[in-house]
């Protein structure tokens, strides 16, 4: 087993990763730039080390990592999700100094991470993927003519993107023109890669994903699916496991689907494939993200396997002790990404001193998150500050109990998307289970609840208040 692990990220995740490897008995170390000096994950590591000044630079240099991952006699990396997280350098990197990297391959990061290349090794092997470009396009003249042949409305995509980023949906030829260079810039200065490519766009689908488990000894599982389709301008905001929107024949074949990916390409680790679902019932692969997923955690709730001890199990060369049939679920489970937002304000970030912090609890609720009460909000990072897991039996029990859970999670001085979710979940096509892609777009009435201030808003803006003006 590992010895010590770096874990190269901060927040949610750098703490989920602190609490597994101390259940493993592996000791962690932190890295952290001075915006992250007070941070959690700093304050739980067994051992931090600081990058420097810069409040992003450190987090993404492969070799300071590394070095500092072999000075400080670590034998693993975690690179959690985000900044280097499918970064083939750094898995290479790693691979080079005798450091486990905990994670894929660099060759499968690196084949996975290209869409056009991840579209064609999903074709060879059988896997459904949505009619567009044969590779990367070479002008606005072949994306053009490759948009007349497959038919509007297409996807104009990085070959390198993620997170919903370097994305743009035209519906006419003129749109295309005007996003063209718009998606090379974009796709340029997030990815360093100026390649995009066309895929036919699926209007309003639901998106559906599935959690693999593959080991170094040629053992593959799916842990079922993951419905992400509430969602905001390709970001993701309520996950839910499993989807309510899926009968048994469409689970047993999109999980099924997302094992003969993880095959075809070789893969090790924890993974996730992507797919989209059209209104004919039919799938579509869509991407397969190289690292544990922020919304892992509800597939942790419904089927209880530790997806972030396995991965370390996996780099250590164990192999899986699980069996597809061994791997059953139970219930549903919801999570909700707080963030440090306010929904009525086109959503802009709300950064500052979280006056007062609790989290919810009672039964079937969960909180991941790096926030106490005092914590200033750095603005250099993601806007998230928390996620709240809920499970219950059957769906309208898990629906009730994420209503219940948010009301109680007390989070004061910042706007964060909490009474926007609460209105997503009064909804009643959200409480039938029925939704796609475009509910948030279909449903702007969703931003007409009440700004009014509770009283214990009042009262704590108001200690907050007279704190301030003591000094304390």
């Amino acid at each position: 087993m590992l010895r010590k692990i770096l874990i190269a990220n901060r927040g949610e995740i750098a703490v989920r990763i602190i609490r597994a490897c101390a259940e493993m008995g592996i000791r962690s170390a932190a890295i952290y730039a001075d915006a992250d000096r007070h941070s959690l994950h700093v304050k739980k590591a067994d051992e931090a080390y600081c990058l420097g000044n810069d409040p992003l630079a450190g987090y993404l240099n492969v070799h300071q990592i590394v070095n500092l991952a072999v000075a400080t006699g670590c034998d693993a990396v975690h690179p959690g999700y985000g900044f280097l997280s499918e970064n083939p350098e750094l898995a290479s990197a790693c691979a080079r100094r005798g450091i486990t990297f905990i994670g894929p391959s660099a060759e499968v990061i690196a084949r996975m991470g290209d869409k056009t290349s991840a579209r064609l090794a999903m074709q060879q092997a059988g896997v459904p993927v949505t009619p567009g470009s044969p590779g990367n396009l070479e002008s606005l003249e072949a994306a053009l003519t490759c948009a007349e042949e497959i038919g509007y409305p297409v996807m104009l995509k990085a070959t390198s993107g993620g997170g919903g980023r370097g994305i743009r949906r035209c519906d006419d030829p003129q749109a295309l023109r005007q996003n063209y260079l718009r998606v090379i810039s974009e796709a340029t200065k997030a990815f360093g890669r100026a390649e995009v490519f066309l895929e036919r766009c699926v209007v309003n689908p639901r998106h559906i994903e599935v959690q693999v488990l593959a080991d170094h000894h040629g053992n593959c599982v799916h842990l079922f699916e993951r419905d992400c389709s509430i969602q905001r301008r390709n970001q993701k905001l309520i996950e839910i496991a499993p989807s309510p929107q899926l009968d048994e024949a469409q689970r047993q074949y999109v999980n099924g689907l997302a094992v003969i990916a993880a095959r075809a390409v070789g893969y090790t680790n924890a993974g996730t494939v992507e797919f989209l679902l059209d209104d004919a019932g039919r799938f579509y692969f869509m991407e397969m993200n190289t690292r544990i997923q922020v919304e892992h955690s509800i597939t942790e709730t419904i089927t209880g396997v530790d997806l972030v001890e396995e991965q370390i199990r996996i780099a250590a060369g164990f192999a899986l002790r699980y069996r597809q049939h061994e791997i059953g679920r139970r219930g549903y489970a919801l999570q909700f990404r707080v963030n440090a937002e306010d929904p009525r304000n086109n959503f802009l970030p709300s950064f500052g001193r979280i006056s007062r912090y609790y989290a919810p609890g009672g039964p079937g609720v969960r909180t991941d998150g790096a926030i106490y009460t005092g914590y200033s909000i750095p603005p250099h990072y993601d806007s998230m500050l928390a996620k709240v897991i809920v499970w219950a039996l059957n769906w309208d029990d898990v629906v009730n109990r994420g209503h219940r859970a948010l009301r109680d999670m007390g989070l004061f001085g910042v706007r964060t998307t909490i009474p926007f979710y609460q209105e997503i979940l009064r909804h009643p096509a959200f409480r039938a289970g029925c939704f796609d892609t475009g509910f948030i777009e279909a449903h702007p009435e969703l931003l007409n609840y009440s700004s009014k201030r509770r009283r214990e808003d009042i009262a704590a803006a108001l200690a907050a208040a007279v704190a301030a003006h003591a000094g304390l």
